[in-house]
């Protein structure tokens, strides 16, 4: 009996146990589809990041206040910074000549509400300050209408650029935004700019659920509380970003008035780090996948290497009258290890669809965009299943090679 024929026979067997068959790959499918399934929707999460990380692109930096933390190193206490300031931001704007674009930011509010006529939006908006260079730089686009003019943010005018989701809330499709006028923090702005849809993870508060207004309008808002400005710089020359981000740390000391010895009063760290801490919660989520999948498959194979021994229960004749007219002990096993590879790969082609279409959705659910199709998991959840029913097969197999004729003719 070669191959091929052991291969009909293994399909036959499988047909003829069919709800046995279904139950056992059902189980393979579950681990499979956990596993996959995961690592789907932790390939759509990465990907969305590297698109956004490449918008902005990896030629930036940012300065921000130091976050205090108010503890002792080497037996002394910490030095508390003071936040940066309005001042020092736009002094660094000033000072710092590099070839590059330098974003100043600050958020005001995470839950304003903005009007216009009888209209309103949910308490839920993201109030931003910012300089003209803040668009780029964030990797965003205006739709519609135009950024600031460098005259707007020098003087504060009360002119706003929205997103997407507070135009939705405030105008209906035969209104056109650009010139109107919004309520906004109990001041009246001018509507210049409308953002491109950008979309974010989770909802919330995004740039699509936004309003940017010019920096020093920001400022004054700020009567009753202390606001946190940021600035990021874009370097013309990626290759240049380790000098450029040393000018900057000299620049800033120098207004900061840090002392020579003394660390700097304020953070200064490469966009990169939004990458790396991205790739270590994507390891952390795929080791997670891995874990959550072996237990299922561990499940799985016992299941299957126990339905496969009573497969050779059931078949201790068959086996007899094979070997009878000549089977050889490995065709005897090559059989059986073919039946458990076939239910494996059967619960493993349901697993994979079932875990793509899983890790999409749940994909989606975050708000990214696009279908990810993870070639590699797909291989991967492929070869496991081929080598759990090779684990899970080949005892039951050697035991069936192993039974001797003549009693397997005499099993009842």
């Amino acid at each position: 009996m070669d191959l091929q024929e052991n291969i009909k026979e293994g399909l036959k067997s499988i047909n003829a146990n069919l709800l046995r068959t279904i139950l056992t790959a059902l189980i393979v499918a579950i681990g499979i589809t956990s596993l996959v399934g995961i690592l789907t929707a932790v390939d759509g999460i990465q990907y969305s990041v590297k698109d956004s990380l490449a918008e902005l692109g990896v030629n930036t930096f940012d300065i921000y206040s130091k976050r205090n933390r108010g503890g002792r190193q080497q037996g002394r206490t910490e030095k508390i910074a003071p936040p940066l300031t309005l001042k020092e931001a736009v002094k660094f704007t000033e000072v710092f000549q590099y070839p590059s674009s330098v974003s100043l930011s600050t958020s005001v509010s995470w839950s304003a509400e903005l009007k216009h006529e009888s209209k309103k939006t949910n308490p839920n908006v993201w109030v931003v300050g910012a300089n003209e260079e803040y668009v780029a730089l964030e990797g965003l686009n205006i739709a519609k209408g135009r950024n600031f003019s460098n005259i707007e943010v020098q003087y504060g005018t009360n002119v706003a650029i929205v997103g997407k989701d507070v135009v939705e809330a405030l105008y209906t499709n035969d209104q056109d935004p650009l010139n109107s006028e919004i309520s906004l923090l109990g001041g009246k702005y001018k509507v210049i700019g409308i953002l491109e849809e950008k979309g974010q993870i989770g909802g919330g508060s995004g740039p699509d659920n936004s309003v940017i207004i010019p920096i020093l309008n920001a400022s004054k808002m700020s009567s009753d509380r202390q606001l946190k400005y940021s600035l990021t710089v874009g370097i013309d020359n990626p290759a240049e970003m380790d000098m450029a981000m040393g000018e900057a740390t000299g620049i800033m000391r120098k207004i900061r008035q840090d002392r020579l010895g003394e660390p700097n009063s304020f953070e200064i760290a490469k966009s990169e780090s939004l990458a790396d801490t991205m790739g270590e919660l994507s390891s952390i989520l795929r080791i997670a996948g891995f874990i959550i999948g072996f237990i299922t498959l561990l499940g799985a194979c016992v299941a299957l290497m126990n339905i496969m021994m009573v497969s050779v229960t059931e078949r201790t004749r068959e086996v007899g009258v094979r070997k009878a007219l000549g089977a050889t002990p490995l065709r005897i096993r090559q059989q059986f290890i073919i039946e458990a590879i076939v239910v494996c790969l059967l619960g493993g082609v349901a697993g994979t669809i079932l875990g793509v279409g899983i890790g999409n959705l749940f994909a989606t659910i975050l708000g990214i965009d696009g279908f990810v199709m993870p070639w590699l998991w797909i291989i991967v959840g492929l070869v496991v299943c081929v080598v759990v029913g090779l684990i899970s097969g080949y005892y039951p197999a050697n035991k069936a090679a192993k039974l001797d004729p003549i009693e397997s003719l005499r099993f009842e």
